[in-house]
């Protein structure tokens, strides 16, 4: 049992200067194995729908995903980084396969995400362990205060970026982000990071919810498919979607469907080369 904890001034004054934070405790060992159980059922009922070339925006057909989206410690830590967030812009779901070369290149998520100003944050969760040797998620501190810098697009077909888009970096001075199951890392979006493969025995799974926008927050290009966190009103400037009512339903199938052919969009704006999402 971990005790559960919000963000302390410390932590906030970190993110400011360094761009991210972790671990936070979210999820008791107990609640981390529920929603890994529910997402492992979920894969095999419905294989079609969540696979490894089809792993954004599961929160819209998931309504155990859903729920982390809107757990009160995830949101209470997004609160403290993000100026009065009102929506969820999308998700991604990161299940690394045992001894694959499946990696993340190093980059910075609002690169192409279409979003201002950049008062954001990305949430990343682990369900199962995130260690160095399985792959977690490491940052270049700082990074995130000089802004958006140019990204060569390679499209790797081990990279699971949708564009294979990287900077470099002088990766002796990375952070590794190593969590246990239950525990979460948060980056700004101008914060350049990446993850290496999983040499493990086991699969490394995790899910970002990227990201969580302030309520001054815009799209500056494309059609923005959000889900909202209260009742209260949106920019119409987005489009907003329901949560999901069950598994899977046609009709959450049907709403993520058009979330990820707008969002596609958005990402590939300009690309040479586009793959599925």
């Amino acid at each position: 049992m971990r005790p559960m904890a919000i963000l302390t001034d410390e932590q906030v004054a970190q993110y400011h200067e360094q761009g991210w934070i972790s671990p936070v405790d979210v999820l008791f060992a107990d609640e981390a194995a529920a929603a890994l159980a529910a997402l492992e059922e979920a894969e095999a009922a419905f294989p079609d729908d969540l696979h490894a070339e089809n792993r954004n925006n599961a929160h819209l057909v998931l309504p155990f995903l859903a729920e982390l989206a809107l757990h009160e410690r995830v949101l209470d830590c997004v609160r403290s980084l993000v100026d009065d967030p009102l929506t969820l812009s999308s998700s991604v779901l990161f299940a690394k396969a045992p001894h694959t070369g499946s990696y993340v290149s190093w980059h910075q998520d609002a690169t192409y995400m279409a979003l201002a100003p950049a008062d954001f944050v990305t949430p990343w969760l682990a369900l199962t362990p995130s260690t160095v040797e399985g792959g977690c998620v490491s940052v270049i501190p700082g990074t995130h205060q000089g802004g958006i810098v140019p990204h060569t697009d390679a499209f790797g077909n081990d990279n699971i970026l949708t564009r294979g888009q990287y900077v470099e970096v002088d990766a002796s001075t990375a952070v590794d982000l190593v969590l246990e199951a239950g525990q979460m890392s948060l980056h700004h979006p101008h914060l350049v990071h990446g993850s290496q493969p999983n040499r493990t025995d086991d699969r490394r799974v995790g899910v970002a919810f990227q990201s969580y926008l302030g309520s001054g927050v815009r799209p500056t290009r494309g059609e923005h498919h959000v889900v909202a966190l209260g009742d209260r009103p949106v920019d119409p400037a987005f489009r907003v979607v329901p949560w999901p009512t069950g598994t899977c339903t046609p009709e959450g199938r049907a709403v993520r469907a058009a979330a990820n052919a707008a969002y596609s969009d958005v990402l590939y704006d300009g690309a040479e080369v586009r793959r599925l999402l």
